[in-house]
C-alpha cells in the first residue's frame, strides 16, 4: 500500500517561491491501477517523482508497504527503487543499445550475471507482445513497439509498482488503446500497482478503478472513476469531465432547460436513445454536445439535451431516460 501524507513540495525560481504540490494526502492499495489526473502546471509529474523520491519533498511522508521512504539512506532507497519503476512519454530508450540489452541494462546494474539477464528479457519481450524485436533498435521501432520496450524494461527487476508518466501522451488513440490493454493485462496477471500520471480523461475512465484530481496543485477530488466520472464535484473535475460543453459555451435558451447524460459503461447496441425516446414518449430534445466514444460494446462519455422549459415534459423526460442502465441523468440549473 501506497500512503502519501500531507506532501507538499516548494521551488524556488527566479520569480520567486512556487508551491507544486500543497498538503497531498492519498491511499493507494496494493493491486490498483490509480489515475491522477489535472490540466498542464496542476503538479502531477512533481507528485510522482515524490512517491520514488527522485523529487524530495518539502513537507510531509511517503509510505509504502508502511516504511518511510524519505527517511532511508541512499542504499535502502535505491533497493525500493527497484520495486518502483517507472516509465515515461519520451520512452527513455537508449538509443545506442538493441531492445533485449535495454532491458538487460536495470538488470545488469543489480549484479545479474548477462545469461539470466537475457533470458529474463527474452521472456519480458513476448510479455509485451515484441518477441522478434530482441536484436532491433529504438530508431526502428514505431513510438507503441518503444513504449512496449520501455514497460518491459521497467518490469525486468520484478517490482510490485508501476509508476507511468503521462505514458501515452505521445502516441495516437488506436496505440494508446493497445497500451493501455498492456497495462491491464500487466495488473491482472502480475498483480502490479500502478500509477497513471495524465491530463487525459479518456485514459482514467478506459483503465483506472481510482482517480484523484489535482488542480494548482492540491487534490481537489478523489474517489472511484464511477462516482468521479458520474457526478464531479469541483471545478476542475467538472472542466475534466466534461469539456466544451454548452453550458460553459452559451447561455441557456429561453423556454428551454438542460438535462445531461453520462454513459458510465452502457450498452451500445439498442435504438438510438433520443429519438426513441422522440417516438415512444413524444419528447422533443435538442443535443446540444456531446463528447462519447465507444470501448468494445460499451458507450463512455457525456451528453447534454434541451428539453421545452415545462416541468412535466422535463420530468417524464428524466422518468424515462433513468431507466437506462449505466446512464446518470440529471437536470443542470444554472450553468452548474
Amino acid at each position: 500500500m501506497i500512503e502519501i501524507k500531507n506532501l507538499s513540495k516548494s521551488f524556488q525560481t527566479a520569480d520567486g517561491v512556487v508551491e507544486a504540490l500543497k498538503d497531498v494526502t492519498l491511499t493507494i492499495q496494493d493491486g490498483d491501477i490509480y489515475g491522477i489526473i489535472g490540466m498542464s502546471g496542476a503538479g502531477k509529474s512533481t507528485l510522482v517523482r515524490c512517491i520514488n523520491m527522485l523529487e524530495r519533498p518539502t513537507e510531509g511522508s511517503v509510505f509504502i508497504d508502511g516504511q518511510n521512504i524519505g527517511t532511508l539512506p541512499d542504499v535502502e532507497l535505491r533497493k525500493v527503487r527497484r520495486n518502483v519503476t517507472m516509465i515515461f512519454q519520451g520512452f527513455n530508450l537508449l538509443m545506442q543499445r538493441t531492445c533485449l540489452k535495454n532491458i538487460c541494462f536495470p538488470l545488469e546494474l543489480t549484479g545479474m550475471k548477462k545469461t539470466e539477464a537475457k533470458k529474463r528479457a527474452l521472456e519480458l519481450l513476448e510479455t509485451v507482445g515484441l518477441p522478434d524485436k530482441a536484436n532491433a533498435y529504438p530508431a526502428q521501432l514505431s513510438g507503441g513497439q518503444q513504449q512496449r520496450i520501455a514497460i518491459a524494461r521497467a518490469l525486468a527487476t520484478n517490482p510490485k509498482i508501476l509508476l507511468c508518466d503521462e505514458a501515452t501522451s505521445a502516441l495516437d488513440p488506436k496505440t494508446t488503446h493497445s497500451i493501455l490493454e498492456l497495462l491491464r493485462e500487466i495488473n491482472k496477471t502480475l498483480g502490479i500497482t500502478i500509477i497513471l500520471i495524465t491530463h487525459q480523461m479518456s485514459v482514467v475512465e478506459e483503465i483506472c478503478n481510482h482517480v484523484a484530481i489535482l488542480d494548482d496543485g492540491a487534490v481537489v477530488e478523489e474517489g472511484t472513476v464511477t462516482a468521479v466520472f458520474s457526478k464531479p464535484k469541483s471545478a476542475a473535475a467538472k472542466r475534466l469531465v466534461f469539456p466544451d460543453s454548452a453550458e460553459d459555451l452559451q447561455p441557456q435558451r429561453v423556454g428551454e432547460r438542460c438535462i445531461r447524460l453520462v454513459f458510465n459503461g452502457a450498452s451500445a447496441a439498442g435504438s438510438p436513445l433520443i429519438a426513441t425516446m422522440a417516438m415512444e414518449k413524444n419528447i422533443a430534445a435538442n443535443i446540444l454536445s456531446a463528447s462519447t466514444k465507444t470501448i468494445g460494446d460499451k458507450v463512455y462519455g457525456n451528453m447534454l439535451l434541451g428539453i421545452a422549459d415545462d416541468d412535466g415534459v422535463v420530468q417524464q423526460a428524466l422518468d424515462y431516460l433513468q431507466n437506462i442502465p449505466d446512464v446518470i441523468v440529471e437536470e443542470v440549473k444554472n450553468n452548474a
